[in-house]
């Protein structure tokens, strides 16, 4: 009886296939570059362009209004900003939402953790775009409330201007965005989590209007009214930073929490 060996190996033209494809030497993707594709899809999308657009109008378009028809005392740099503040604070978060939702609404999720397997840097990539996306409108928007300052005819264009307030200014918007963002991961739909991020402060000061008792308390766990004391110009105490502190952890902290889960986790179809 006669022993046959047989192999399913298919022999390469100089010789036996590799086992293992070696990919050791290949560099990952640099995050700076994860970055930039984010920041993209930002502006690349209808969506998103047609709300970069909706955001610049108004902006300035609220700045112009004041200089025009407010008191010339309004019309400095802070309250200028502070105006311009309002649609942006609105509709920033909104924008940061759609960049975490959009690979799992328009279902490019998994084209998009083929080309870049770990979970983990592309989510870092989107929080770090819309982040620095909310900066960037910020400075932008500091350009025309310097003109309309200059040219506004107040006695002090530059009263209460300082970088302790401008930083809580900028703060306030980065909160604003990483609230937004942590409930975009946690629920993963744009539709779901941007009702959830003007719904949940509405209803806490709903509550908080109904039961007196709470008015005091409700602070503590209402992020947008602890944190509207960052646009202010007197000086914050223990107790401001206490309940802005609160509220990041409830808001912020435990949704991300629960939407990084989800993304490392969750089966992309």
């Amino acid at each position: 009886m006669t022993a046959i060996s047989t192999s399913n190996a298919s022999p390469a033209l100089g010789g036996a296939a590799p086992d293992v494809l070696d990919v050791s030497g290949t560099r990952p993707i640099p995050l700076t570059r994860l970055i930039r594709v984010e920041m993209r899809k930002m502006r690349d999308t209808r969506a998103g362009t047609w709300l970069l657009a909706i955001i610049g109008v108004v902006a300035v378009a609220v700045m112009v209004g004041v200089s025009v028809f407010g008191d010339k005392d309004d019309r400095t740099f802070f309250n200028l900003l502070g105006v311009a503040s309002v649609p942006l604070s609105f509709m920033l978060p909104v924008l940061g939402i759609l960049l975490i939702c959009s690979e799992w609404g328009q279902r490019t999720a998994l084209v998009t953790f083929t080309l870049t397997p770990h979970r983990g840097r592309v989510l870092a990539a989107k929080v770090v775009a819309a982040l620095l996306f909310a900066l960037g409108a910020i400075a932008v928007a500091a350009i025309p409330a310097a003109v309309l300052a200059l040219v506004g005819g107040a006695g002090d264009p530059w009263a209460d201007v300082s970088v302790g307030i401008l930083g809580r200014v900028l703060l306030a918007f980065v909160l604003g965005v990483a609230w937004g963002l942590a409930f975009g991961a946690a629920l993963l739909n744009s539709a779901l989590a941007i009702v959830a991020y003007f719904l949940v402060p509405t209803l806490i000061s709903i509550v908080g209007g109904i039961w007196s008792s709470l008015s005091d308390k409700i602070i503590w766990f209402d992020l947008n009214q602890s944190s509207s004391t960052l646009y202010g110009t007197d000086a914050m105490t223990g107790s401001d930073w206490a309940h802005i502190g609160t509220g990041v952890l409830l808001w912020i902290v435990l949704p991300g929490a629960i939407g990084t889960w989800r993304v490392l986790r969750s089966e992309v179809k």
